[in-house]
């Protein structure tokens, strides 16, 4: 799957995860909305949480691995602060992604103050490619410490066949 990120560059650039990635050829920076692909937008104020059925919706559906096209994740890479609903007028099929615990040093504990990497590994590994997902976290120390934090609820994501079921989980762990 291809990693895309419209970066805005608005944030401390020793720490931003999306550059790391770049550096690496791990994803795409676009600057605008405009250069930045069509895929599923990863967006915290979408209506439809993130399942595997929007595989299909990126044409990344295939039952034979040799068939699967790629599909395209986007994150937008920003400060907290300006992450506000209108920043994200990106084309594509936007969702949210669940609960899950961030393992950053800046946000660590702290539910969905994921950075931009966590944010795509997490959506990886939603999606069925774990590899993929340990791949790109591996360039942080912090990596391994997202995955084992968010272990259970993201293999019970990974189980969903569609979104209403990931809401249903979801709404396990903030009960709790």
């Amino acid at each position: 799957m291809e990693l895309h990120i419209r970066y805005e560059g608005d944030d401390d650039p020793d720490k931003c995860t999306a550059r790391k990635l770049a550096r690496f050829d791990l994803a795409t920076l676009h600057r605008s909305n405009r250069a930045t692909p069509y895929g599923i937008v990863l967006n915290p104020h979408a209506e439809q949480a993130l399942s595997r059925a929007d595989l299909s919706a990126i044409g990344a559906d295939a039952t034979e691995p040799d068939d699967r096209p790629d599909g395209r994740l986007v994150a937008l890479d920003c400060s907290w602060e300006s992450a506000g609903e209108a920043r994200f007028s990106l084309a594509g099929e936007h969702r949210a992604l669940p609960y899950l615990v961030a393992a950053n040093p800046v946000n660590f504990g702290r539910p969905m103050q994921l950075t931009t990497v966590e944010a795509l590994a997490a959506a990886l590994i939603i999606l069925g490619d774990r590899d993929h997902a340990e791949r790109i976290l591996a360039k942080f120390t912090w990596g391994e410490t997202f995955l084992e934090l968010n272990e259970e609820p993201l293999r019970r994501y990974a189980a969903c066949a569609d979104s209403t079921a990931v809401v249903e989980v979801q709404a396990a762990y903030l009960d709790r």
